[in-house]
């Protein structure tokens, strides 16, 4: 327990201890009991008066502070409470907005107690009563350092943004860590603008063994066998490779089908795979997102909880290394739990990878005692259970040994008949002796880490040995371009390039995104148009703002603010009035402002109609849109930049203009219109409406419609939606059919059921409508979903990569998307039945493009894609250069 005061404190009142939230103040006054009073600040209490500078650069840079509307209700309460207080404990987060938190409760309370500052980094009785025991002074580095970011990020934004209200559109900002991040996002964007796709084939020998195993056509007459990654940007292969077509693909598989494939050579090394380090903040919001399907922000929000609950460390940290007292007692548990062989040799002491890394924290690990999941799956939420699994996995896993087995690949050899080729085939397989450390990726149930790892058998063959051949299929490829980032592959990023702290990341990626300059498709974070023009802007204009190298040595000049390295108002002045060769942010914008020529900042040339005529892409004040001459058609809000190719736009400029109607019904127009939600009709004018419709109706148009086709008729059954069915006698609930962003369905209260298609929704009866409801709803990872008969739960149509036929399966470890050669499962987040065609098809694309997963070879059948069934490729020439302001 804490120390207990002595009778004459007593007298004066209990100790006030100030932490930041009610959820840990709730906990910790459980360690500190009644002689303790234990009040939240919830957050910050002062800042920078939202309008106006507030910083007198004159003057060393001095900050105007001001309360928060919150903030001067807390301070009034935490006052009344500090009046009955024998001293105050300062108990915030032990970083630079924790420390600055402190700072401003001394300056707004002016206590006459004794003041001590209360440094904790979990939640625990014994890590509280050391705390108590052991407290320190605020640390005036830390507050140095965060009144810098705080001074540095105001001066930012209010000398750049005004410049982004002007030139592209009002209500923009431009962040310190915020605008680098977006570069990053358009740069990866005009990457995939620019990438040519190019064609090419494979071969693959099914071997008629036990057990049976597939290899791969590696060489062609000594001459190594393009794959994707042989390809560059502009849709050409490397000189080193021969890339395959089609037509040739189909003549060498011809001529190995009663080829005689023999072994060429057998190599087999040992296998060791070493386990990861404990988790960081950035590595837990990769593993959240990669494994669980959370934000980065849900990510800390959730460890957050955990956190002020008792059950984990701090969730800020980019350091890896454990304690002491958590080494031995992880090791501790992996011995009881599994025996001392699975034990690394010595304590394992990982280092950061981070560029930038203060590791003031220790790593991100359960608090003492280490409690198995199981333990406390009664006392916490789904996701919150599911974040804690991944920390105690981590953690037991960074001390475990190193799993051990043998890889062994086989080099095959033979020649087509058709050619007289000489081909080499190759296959390896992994056989897992020792878990080691991947034991414990098991010991939860649902868990499957790696899926790159798991085993797979070869059979036992020696050089010479003749290889039975049960099939040998060529198959058609694309290359693709870059993976957009997602936010665990964007924290990763910025963390690798030292831009940002543990502390900002997520917050960062949730600004751009409520501030309108990313969006998300799936986990996919994809710019806007007014993204491209406000990095554009910066890019040519304040280009020192968005560099990466610079971004990052802003950070490690504030941890030397910190450390006391550095003096703040000094630091400053360079920043803003320049110094050395630095020109400094006033004269940036002093020369730059009239330089810039907002009509070229922001258009992007798509390319030329067959006339010539220039067509470019523009951000607006309603939404993005196209630009000839003087006709102009909306940008759909859901199209990528990368999708508005010269046929898109030519496209969406040719469809009917909303101003004609294409026909009345009941006196009024009905329209067919093309706007940033996509295609949709309209009944009705906002100035002439019927008594009872408050705005004009609208319906979207089906899939399988177009504008340039819709008639009145179509208009009419379109508009009919939602349609109500009628009453289900069972229950008295109402069922209608409607349509939504993922597919048609049927509706009765809150339980939603996709039917089959959109059309269905013009047809469907009440009968229909209950024998669905009839059916049995089963509720599985990833979300409700209707059970039927046997065979795929869902169908999508062909995938634009493979060219397959996708399909929704249920799977042992819940329902995945395939298209027979790449699974992928789906998300926490996605329900099977609202899943849309284009969503499965990116979680395939994400799936290969963490590699293929290598599986227990079955045996395979001859019905297997053959070359008569072609892949088709993307036109290389179909693609327009990367836009660039004009």
């Amino acid at each position: 327990m804490a120390t207990k005061q002595s009778s004459s404190s007593a007298k004066n009142g209990r100790p006030l201890v100030i932490v930041e939230s009610p959820a840990k103040a709730k906990t910790i006054s459980k360690f500190l009991g009644s002689e303790f009073d234990v009040r939240a600040s919830v957050g910050h209490v002062a800042d920078l008066p939202s309008k106006g500078l507030a910083v007198d650069v004159d003057d060393g840079f001095k900050p105007t502070y001001e309360l928060t509307d919150r903030g001067r209700q807390v301070v009034k309460e935490l006052r009344a409470a500090l009046k009955e207080a024998s001293e105050l404990y300062l108990a915030t987060d032990e970083d630079r907005e924790g420390e600055a938190i402190s700072w401003h409760l001394l300056q707004h309370l002016k206590p006459k107690v004794p003041v001590k500052r209360m440094v904790f980094h979990e939640i625990t009785r014994g890590a509280i009563d050391h705390a108590v025991e052991n407290p320190r002074e605020i640390d005036d580095g830390l507050v140095d350092a965060a009144e810098t970011r705080r001074i540095l990020d105001r001066l930012y934004g209010y000398e750049v943004s005004p410049i982004l209200w002007r030139k592209v559109n009002r209500g923009l900002s431009a962040g310190r860590v915020q605008s680098p991040s977006i570069r990053l996002i358009v740069e990866r964007e005009r990457e995939r603008i620019a990438f040519i796709s190019a064609g090419y084939w494979s071969i693959d020998l099914d071997a008629a063994t036990t057990p049976a195993f597939t290899a791969r056509l590696v060489v062609v007459d000594g001459t190594k066998v393009a794959t994707g990654k042989d390809f560059g940007a502009d849709g050409k292969p490397s000189d080193k490779v021969v890339a395959i077509d089609e037509a040739r693909a189909s003549s060498l598989a011809e001529g190995l089908r009663d080829a005689a494939v023999s072994v060429r050579s057998v190599d087999t090394k040992p296998y060791r795979s070493s386990p990861k380090a404990p988790f960081m903040t950035s590595t837990l919001q990769q593993e959240g997102g990669r494994r669980l399907r959370l934000s980065s922000s849900q990510v800390m929000r959730i460890a957050q909880g955990l956190y002020e609950r008792g059950f984990i460390t701090y969730m800020r940290t980019d350091n890896v290394i454990l304690s002491d007292d958590a080494l031995s007692e992880t090791r501790s548990i992996i011995g009881a739990t599994y025996g001392d062989a699975f034990l690394s040799e010595q304590p394992r002491r990982h280092a950061s990878k981070s560029k930038n890394a203060q590791e003031a924290h220790e790593a991100i690990r359960p608090t003492t005692p280490m409690r198995n999941p199981r333990e406390i799956s009664n006392e916490l939420d789904r996701q919150e259970l599911a974040l804690y699994t991944l920390i105690w996995q981590r953690t037991l896993a960074s001390q475990m040994a190193d799993a051990r087995g043998t890889t062994l690949s086989l080099r095959l050899g033979a020649v087509s008949s058709h050619e007289n080729t000489d081909c080499e085939f190759t296959a390896s397989g992994t056989t897992i002796e020792f878990e080691g450390h991947r034991a414990v990726l098991g010991d939860v149930d649902g868990d499957s880490e790696n899926e790159t790892e798991k085993e797979e058998l070869l059979p036992a063959l020696a050089v010479g040995d003749v290889v039975p051949v049960q099939a040998c299929t060529p198959e058609g490829h694309n290359t693709t371009p870059p993976a957009r980032f997602t936010e665990a592959s964007l924290v990763k990023r910025l963390e690798e390039l030292g831009i940002g702290r543990p502390s900002t990341w997520a917050s960062i990626i949730q600004t751009i995104q409520d501030r309108g300059y990313v969006w998300k498709k799936g986990q996919a974070l994809i710019p806007t148009w007014t993204a491209f023009a406000v990095v554009g802007l910066l890019e040519d204009h304040f280009d020192d703002l968005v560099d990466y190298e610079l971004t990052a040595k802003i950070e490690e000049d504030l941890d030397d603010i910190a450390r006391g390295r550095r003096e703040k108002s000094d630091w400053l002045t360079r920043f803003y009035f320049g110094g050395d060769t630095l020109p400094g942010l006033k004269h940036l914008v002093e020369e730059n402002l009239d330089q810039i020529d907002a009509a070229s900042i922001n258009s992007f040339p798509i390319g030329n109609d067959p006339d010539g005529n220039e067509i470019i892409a523009k951000p607006g004040k309603y939404g993005p849109y196209i630009k000839r001459g003087d006709d102009t058609a909306s940008i759909p809000d859901d199209l990528a930049p990368d999708e508005l190719t010269l046929d898109e736009a030519l496209r969406l400029l040719s469809l009917p203009k909303s101003d004609d109607p294409i026909g009345t019904l009941d006196d009024l127009p009905v329209y067919a219109k093309n706007g940033r939600y996509g295609p949709y009709v309209q009944w009705g004018d906002p100035d002439n409406l019927p008594p009872g419709l408050a705005k004009p109706k609208m319906s979207s148009l089906f899939s399988t419609m177009s504008l340039e086709h819709i008639t009145l008729e179509d208009a009419k059954q379109l508009l009919q939606l939602p349609r109500e069915l009628g009453v289900d006698p069972a229950d008295g609930e109402v069922i209608s059919a409607a349509n939504g962003r993922y597919g048609p369905y049927v509706v009765k209260g809150k339980d939603f059921r996709s039917i089959d298609s959109e059309e269905q929704l013009l047809t469907i009866t009440l009968g229909e409508a209950i024998k669905i409801y009839e059916l049995p709803k089963v509720f599985r990872r990833g979300g409700a979903r209707n059970m039927a008969a046997a065979g795929p739960l869902r169908e999508f149509g062909d995938d634009p990569t493979s060219g397959r036929k996708v399909v929704a399966k249920d799977g042992r470890f819940g329902v995945y998307v395939t298209d027979g050669e790449t699974n992928a499962s789906i998300g926490k987040g996605d329900r099977i039945e609202e899943i849309s065609p284009e969503r499965a098809f990116e979680l395939l694309a994400i799936r290969r493009e963490q590699g293929p997963s290598k599986k227990r070879p079955a045996k395979k059948s001859t019905a297997k894609k053959t070359a008569a069934k072609k892949t088709a490729a993307k036109k290389s020439t179909a693609k327009k250069a990367a836009p660039k302001a004009t």
